[in-house]
């Protein structure tokens, strides 16, 4: 079986008025759909974990919460209007979709971590991956941003390969160029690609 933390019930109770009803709801289908998730505080949210890996998270905004998965695009597909995890900006019970659609993504969630942890076990190749090729337009665009470049170049073999992917996967000239100028700027501060979750930028404000 799971744990709960107090440290979640005192967040649901700080959480704005509108907010602790919807916090409420998550957390207990999250516990209802994945009986052996653990709770805990990370970057000041609500984490939910299984078996030590982040699984799933919710947050309380000023006028809006927030829930989803960890690398949330491979279960349940792209963001909803920008709004941090998939599941858009949810201001109500109202706007929570229906709770089998919920389990449903939850299981969907369960099955791909157990198939990733089956995978993380299983003997691995004593070589590395190679660091990633440089998409041309990629490179054209470093070569132009000292400050990006060595960003780039200093970072690990993996860490170039999320920007890289990134760009890869944009179906669309306009979204690979957008997606190519965000990288600069981020490289620029020595950001990798998914600093949001790695320095706190989903705690409450």
């Amino acid at each position: 079986m799971g744990t709960k933390d107090p440290r979640v019930d005192a967040y649901i109770a700080d959480a704005a008025a509108f907010a602790q009803p919807i916090l409420t709801r998550l957390r207990a289908i999250v516990h209802e759909a994945c009986p052996d998730v653990d709770e805990t505080i990370k970057w000041r949210m609500p984490f939910f974990e299984r078996r030590g890996r982040p699984f799933c998270h919710m947050a309380a905004f000023k006028r809006h919460c927030a829930f989803g998965f960890w690398r949330g695009r491979e279960v349940v597909g792209e963001r909803r209007d920008g709004a941090m995890g998939q599941f858009g900006r949810i201001d109500s019970l109202d706007a929570l979709p229906p709770k089998r659609t919920l389990i449903a993504d939850l299981e969907r969630a369960v099955a791909r971590a157990d198939a990733l942890a089956a995978a993380a076990a299983a003997p691995r190749a004593a070589a590395r991956k190679p660091a990633p090729a440089t998409p041309p337009d990629l490179a054209a665009a470093l070569a132009k941003h000292a400050a990006a470049r060595r960003a780039f170049e200093a970072f690990s073999p993996s860490h170039r390969r999320e920007y890289v992917e990134w760009i890869a996967e944009a179906k669309r000239e306009q979204t690979r160029a957008k997606r190519i100028a965000t990288a600069l700027e981020w490289l620029a501060e020595g950001k990798p690609r998914n600093w949001k979750y790695m320095n706190g930028s989903g705690s409450r404000g």
